[in-house]
């Protein structure tokens, strides 16, 4: 028998008793019939990292309810500040939806069983920058509604504010929080309309969540932002792998970030009290989540909160910042 057919029925056994081959020889799995620069994991049935093995996936991800809450018309909220490259927000929030249908687009082809579904939530844009989102979405081709904020819906349950915008600002993000509970079923993604995404965003937030949640068998919550206030304190964090980069554990987001069904439904009385009045911070009661659940960010980020470039809130480090706004 020739050394070749031993190898052959060696990797015919192997794959029969649910073992990978690594042959560092020729850098290739001939279980897998893939070079090891290639993608090694398959979507809800294992995640493959090198040198750490194989994560099998017991936490399987079958939909993504993504909720986009935008309002064109304030440049920054609650703040008199311009934002890096100063142009008009209705610029921020063309390029921030362009770039999250391109990382939508690119998932619908990878990841294949997912069913995602964009939900664009207005908060009264002036009739031709509302024309400008509605052209975005129909020049592509993906599974999306667009849906007009009704500020008067939650008035009994938001307390009066100093400003109509910040009151505002609650109703759309309590409205948010209603759409993800009435019609999300599995992973819901809340994402405000100053973020440009990078394109493999979404495959990355999906597969690290599978990957992590089955590693600790619970749910997470995922923010897909590397903010720079999380680096100035002495806060301790552990670096976990997710699917092609490091993540660190986080006690603190601001409104854009992914969650389950189940975690929303949880802690649903945080989610409500966050959006009754304007608090200090304003994600106080999502904050409080964190010391309970697990809730990490990526290291390096992936999608850019294009703020004031003096902002602690805003630019992550070592991005490209140019070259990001000039491809979308």
């Amino acid at each position: 028998m020739t050394k070749n057919t031993l190898k052959k029925i060696f990797v015919k056994i192997s794959r029969i008793l649910g073992y990978e081959i690594i042959d560092q020889n020729n850098f290739v799995s001939p279980t897998l019939k893939k070079e090891l620069n290639e993608d090694l994991s398959t979507f809800n049935k294992n995640s493959i990292v090198l040198p750490l093995g194989e994560v099998e996936i017991s936490r399987k991800v079958k939909s993504l309810l993504i909720i986009f809450r935008t309002n064109s018309n304030i440049e920054i909220w609650d703040q008199n500040k311009k934002r890096i490259f100063e142009e008009k927000k209705i610029v921020y929030v063309e390029k921030s939806l362009r770039s999250l249908i391109k990382s939508i687009e690119l998932s619908n082809n990878v990841l294949q069983t997912l069913d995602i579904k964009l939900i664009i939530l207005d908060d009264y844009s002036k009739p031709e920058n509302l024309a400008k989102i509605e052209k975005i979405v129909y020049d592509s081709n993906i599974n999306c509604e667009l849906v007009k904020h009704d500020i008067a819906k939650y008035k009994d349950q938001i307390k009066d504010q100093k400003t109509k915008e910040t009151f505002s600002n609650l109703s759309s993000l309590l409205t948010s929080f209603h759409i993800g509970k009435e019609i999300g079923k599995d992973l819901i993604f809340f994402i405000e309309d100053d973020y440009i995404h990078l394109e493999n965003m979404i495959i990355e937030v999906v597969k690290t969540y599978e990957r992590i949640s089955s590693q600790l068998d619970k749910d997470i919550f995922i923010c897909p932002s590397d903010y720079p206030y999380l680096y100035m304190n002495n806060e301790k964090a552990n670096v976990l792998i997710g699917d092609k980069q490091h993540w660190r554990t986080v006690y603190k987001t601001l409104c854009t970030f992914l969650t389950s069904k189940h975690l929303l439904n949880k802690y649903w009385d945080n989610f409500e009290k966050n959006c009754v009045d304007r608090h200090n911070p304003f994600e106080k009661y999502l904050n409080e989540i964190y010391q309970r659940e697990i809730c990490i960010s990526p290291i390096k980020s992936l999608s850019i909160h294009m703020a004031n470039i003096n902002s602690s809130y805003g630019l992550s480090p070592f991005i490209d910042y140019k070259k990001i706004w000039e491809e979308n």
